[in-house]
């Protein structure tokens, strides 16, 4: 018989693996955020209606009512995929594939609703009928969202991907300070400062 296949360790998914994030530093990155563990065993953090919704309220962004969520889910995870290819690109250096800019840039030509101002008491906002978007506008949103974060050479060189083996999500620095090392230091950092202290206890 031949040598087996040495397989991976398995890795329990914990609840918190399991949450959306909204802290990437741009809404296209929130929605790469929603598969987690890259490249490990991903994990799926947008997969029903319900995390459809919750995402959308998390990032501030408003279906119309009576979309086929399904339908909106399929073509999020396609766009997700394109999304991942290209904003790693600019942390790893590797040549996007075309037809992921394809799709983005399809998607992008979709325009988006024109803002309106209302007033209230409070003076004038934006007038929420107006901020009510079909799914087609959505798409378009995440991906002229993607476009401004790559075509911004500031912006791009600050893309970084989590130093968490179990995480590496991809998040936008912030402009001034140290670069960061984890996507959170409530999470990841300090989950890495735990470990590293268990094992220098145990030597």
């Amino acid at each position: 018989m031949g040598a087996s296949t040495q397989e991976q360790p398995r890795r329990r998914v914990t609840e918190q693996q399991r949450e959306l994030r909204f802290d990437a530093g741009a809404l296209c990155l929130d929605l790469v955020a929603t598969v987690g563990r890259r490249p490990l065993v991903p994990v799926e953090r947008m997969g029903d209606a319900a995390r459809l919704a919750a995402w959308c309220q998390g990032t501030g962004v408003t279906p119309r009512p009576g979309y086929d969520a399904a339908a909106a889910l399929a073509s999020l995870h396609e766009l997700r995929t394109a999304a991942f290819d290209i904003a790693s690109s600019a942390v790893d250096g590797h040549v996007p594939d075309g037809q992921a800019l394809a799709l983005v840039n399809r998607l992008a030509r979709a325009h988006p609703p024109v803002p309106q101002l209302e007033l209230t008491p409070d003076g004038a906002r934006s007038s929420p009928d107006h901020e009510l978007l079909t799914v087609q506008q959505l798409l378009s949103v995440i991906a002229r969202d993607l476009i401004d974060l790559m075509s911004d050479d500031a912006r791009r060189s600050r893309l970084r991907a989590c130093a968490s083996d179990a995480c590496r999500m991809i998040y936008l620095d912030r402009p001034r300070g140290r670069a960061r090392k984890w996507c959170s230091m409530q999470r990841c950092g300090n989950q890495a400062k735990a470990a590293n202290h268990r094992r220098k206890s145990a030597t």
